[in-house]
């Protein structure tokens, strides 16, 4: 069955990476249990994998469905790979996945934003070969993200479920990112762990760098190269350290990636070769500064979606590509992985380009009745009755350690995000996070500071968490959910709010990791009304005249990127709509202040 992901799959001397990606049979399980994996799917409809199937469709009950759903594709393998060990990979599906091939049950995996894999020689036959995903869109109390679940019986008796997302984005499902057969021998690299020791005074980096195996090997020969790929240190064993002179730093925006080529070898002869790019920079958070490569660094940037027509949370690259663009030409350097991570060539792409990464978890809507009314929440927050309700736990727990195994060798990543928006204000919450904070920071080699992403209620006499992390990450929504309309105390009421934060944690950086209000592109108004692009602009300038005063605030990540798709309700037009760009990413007014802002806030050093 399926293990936690390790290596990302790429081809090498020993390795071979087959696409299984393309179109796919399709069908709705319904009524439930009416499907089995021992013949072929019987179906007409198809979908595009990767990507969301509820946008393919012009069937708008099949777009709403909530319940099981059927993929199939057929795949041969090549006569010299059959002696390989062979392993089928799924870079993510939504929520739930039951693998098969040729109606053998070979993976199951429940949580829909990490990768996961199975070997599958077992199960494969000569000539064409049948794989099978089951896959459920269901979300419940036990689960990440949250959903309100409720199961009723048709005339029939059969099952009829409905999910209410306990979340501000829509609950898009399918293949998501891209299904691979990769090979590799039967002694292979399993696994592969760098750690950087940086000598800043000296220009010198020590990296140690482990090795899990797969079977054995006689020898395992460790060579760092450059960009160039010239070597620039040699080591053997699985556990080396390496030592790097006059290296070259990975800097926001100004990246270096280092390759560690990790070879097996057996009575002189080459086994297998797997190559881990990575980046060498220090992280450090201290007297209330957060520090890359000791110079203080501020954030700016945005919150995020995996969002785009057609593909729906589907992998596309070339709106990867452009995203990254369009940050860099607006002097933004950082992302969020608001509210999943995202997927491995995103966080690849993010190495390549010196895209600064606070990496979060799934766990989003673990608070009971979400909704917009803020100001009513603030009553009876003592009573709130979250952490004796919700059993998120282990999915809590499985998702750190994969999002961790999969993503520790990422100069990209700077910081866990363990949550966002939960009910950190209510009674149980330590008891419930302190445990979590533990495990992220047991499990992270490179030992990343940690935060969690806190909702308006989270206050400083409200906060029963904040001594959990190193930075304190908040989304504020002053002069939008709360006093819509009126900006004219939003500037004082986010300094006072800060300036309580810095005193009682003054050794903590603190960042906004959420801040914005809903605009419809091309609305404009004489009077600055709310969602027109003129209340944007406003609204940001007030934020910022706050954030220049408070000496401890390092960052600011406006919400969102681009206007994104929601579920269905009186706050929502098509989605959400606070994107600085609509969801073609065509930049609305907004834009060109805050690329004027960012341009003239250095990187680093800003602050000091």
């Amino acid at each position: 069955m399926e293990e936690f992901i390790l290596l990302y799959p790429i081809t090498t001397h020993s390795r071979v990476v087959l696409n299984l990606d393309g179109v796919w049979k399709f069908k709705v399980e319904e009524p439930v249990g009416s499907i089995t994996a021992a013949t072929p799917l019987q179906t007409t409809e198809v979908m595009a994998v990767p990507a969301s199937f509820n946008d393919q469709t012009d069937n708008p009950q099949l777009r709403e469905h909530n319940g099981y759903f059927w993929y199939e594709t057929n795949f041969e393998v090549a006569d010299l790979l059959k002696t390989q060990r062979l392993v089928l990979r799924f870079g993510s599906v939504t929520h739930e996945a039951w693998v098969y091939v040729n109606g053998t049950e070979v993976a199951h995996h429940k949580g829909g934003f990490t990768p996961f894999e199975a070997e599958v020689n077992d199960a494969l036959v000569d000539g064409t070969n049948r794989l099978s995903v089951r896959l459920s869109n269901l979300l419940d109390y036990t689960t990440l993200p949250v959903g309100n679940f409720t199961e009723t019986t048709d005339d029939a008796g059969n099952p009829q479920y409905s999910v209410d997302e306990n979340f501000d984005f829509y609950n898009y499902a399918g293949i998501h990112r891209p299904v691979k057969l990769y090979s590799t021998p039967h002694d292979y690299i399993k696994d592969v762990t760098v750690v950087p020791d940086i000598d800043l005074a000296h220009q010198q980096a020590t990296i140690h760098l482990t090795t899990e195996v797969g079977g054995t090997f006689d020898t395992v020969q460790v060579t760092i190269l450059d960009e160039q790929h010239h070597p620039v240190a040699q080591g053997t064993g699985t556990d080396a350290s390496l030592t790097i002179d006059n290296v070259h730093l990975w800097q926001p925006l100004n990246a270096y990636l280092y390759t560690a080529q990790i070879t097996g070898l057996r009575d002189g002869q080459v086994v297998d070769t797997y190559e881990e790019p990575f980046g060498v920079r220090q992280i450090e958070v201290t007297n209330g500064q957060f520090k890359i490569n000791g110079a203080p660094f501020y954030f700016k940037g945005f919150g995020k979606h995996e969002d785009t027509y057609v593909n729906g949370k589907g992998l596309n690259e070339a709106y990867n590509v452009l995203d990254i663009k369009l940050m860099k030409s607006m002097g933004a350097n950082s992302f969020r992985t608001s509210h999943y991570p995202y997927s491995d060539e995103m966080m690849r792409l993010c190495d390549r380009e010196g895209i600064v990464v606070i990496d979060e978890t799934p766990a989003v809507g673990l608070m009971l009745n979400f909704n917009f009314d803020i100001e009513n929440k603030m009553d009876g927050l003592n009573k709130d009755q979250t952490w004796s309700t919700l059993k998120t736990t282990a999915a809590h727990r499985q998702v750190i350690q994969e999002m961790i195994d999969r993503d520790k060798n990422h100069a990209c990543v700077v910081m866990w995000s363990i949550s966002n928006e939960s009910a950190h204000y209510a009674p149980g919450a330590h008891d419930y996070f302190a445990p979590l904070f533990d495990l992220a920071r047991q499990l992270d080699p490179q030992k990343r500071p940690c935060t969690y992403v806190a909702i308006m209620m989270t206050l400083p006499e409200t906060d029963r968490c904040t001594d959990l992390v190193d930075v304190i990450s908040l989304n504020r929504y002053y002069g939008w959910y709360l006093n819509n309309g009126d900006l004219s105390d939003v500037t004082k009421t986010v300094q006072d709010e800060l300036e309580q934060w810095q005193a009682k944690y003054p050794d903590k950086p603190i960042i906004y990791t959420e801040y914005g209000a809903d605009t419809i592109a091309g609305v404009h108004s004489p009077y600055n009304e709310p969602f027109s692009e003129e209340y944007q602009v406003d609204y940001y300038k007030q934020y910022s005249t706050a954030f220049d005063r408070v000496p401890h605030f390092v960052g600011e990540q406006v919400w969102n990127f681009a206007d994104f798709q929601t579920k269905f309700g009186i706050q929502r037009v098509q989605g959400n709509k606070k994107g600085l760009f609509t969801r073609s990413r065509e930049p609305k007014m907004v834009v060109h202040y805050l690329s004027e802002r960012w341009n003239n806030i250095p990187n680093q050093g800003y602050k000091k």
